[in-house]
This record gives structure tokens, C-alpha cells and sequence, in this order.
């Protein structure tokens, strides 16, 4: 896939941005808040990943090592990215949250979040 930028949002469209990225892989993980929200995530490094309007409606959730930060619509609840634990200067965004994606021919790696210590 070429490198590409797609529009994403929360349910509600408070929160929307964009990322840039060719689709590499897709990630699913096994953590505790990852099992429980069950998304599908793209990594996108910080600098192809823009909130375009609504920063102000993020809730942010951390957990075991406050390192990873999870972010969270106020209004709608939905879970559109979070900066990563491991690699903090990268995203993990919920691909669910693009408009128009198709996931079809992307390959999808399962990720051992719960055998972080």
C-alpha cells in the first residue's frame, strides 16, 4: 500500500484527525483494556497522526505503569488511539474510527500486551 492520509473520528465527531500511513500491519492485543475494547490498531509514529478538532473532549485513562495513555471521547466513549507504552512516540490508532476503511489483505498481528511486566 502507498502511503496515505485518512480522516478518522469518535462516534459523535467531537474528536476527529487524520494519520498518514501505508498500512504496514494491523495489530490486535491482549492486554486488559485492550481484551475489553476490542480494537484493531494501526502504529503510526507521532508525526503522521494530527487531531484535527476536539482535543478538549479527550479523557485520558493510564493504568499499571502510567506510561501508555488511552484516550477517550468525554461525550460518545469511544476509544479512537493511544500513545503507546513501549514506544511512546508512536500511536496506536483504532482503524474502526477511519472513515470508509477496509481492513481486507491487511495482515494482523497479535501483540502480548498481558506478558509486559
Amino acid at each position: 500500500m502507498d502511503m496515505k492520509t485518512y480522516k478518522g473520528s469518535c462516534h459523535c465527531q467531537a474528536v476527529q484527525f487524520e494519520i498518514t500511513t501505508d498500512f504496514p500491519e494491523l495489530t490486535t492485543c491482549d492486554c486488559s483494556i485492550c481484551q475489553r475494547k476490542n480494537a484493531l490498531m494501526v502504529k503510526v509514529h507521532e508525526n503522521e497522526m494530527r487531531i484535527l478538532c476536539g482535543e478538549e473532549s479527550l479523557a485520558t485513562y493510564q493504568f499499571h505503569t502510567h506510561t501508555a495513555k488511552h484516550y477517550f471521547c468525554k461525550v460518545c466513549g469511544i476509544y479512537p488511539f493511544h500513545r503507546k507504552r513501549v514506544t511512546p512516540d508512536y500511536f496506536g490508532i483504532n482503524v474502526y474510527c477511519l472513515d470508509g476503511f477496509d481492513a481486507t489483505g491487511i495482515p494482523v498481528r497479535a501483540t502480548d500486551g498481558i506478558g509486559m511486566a
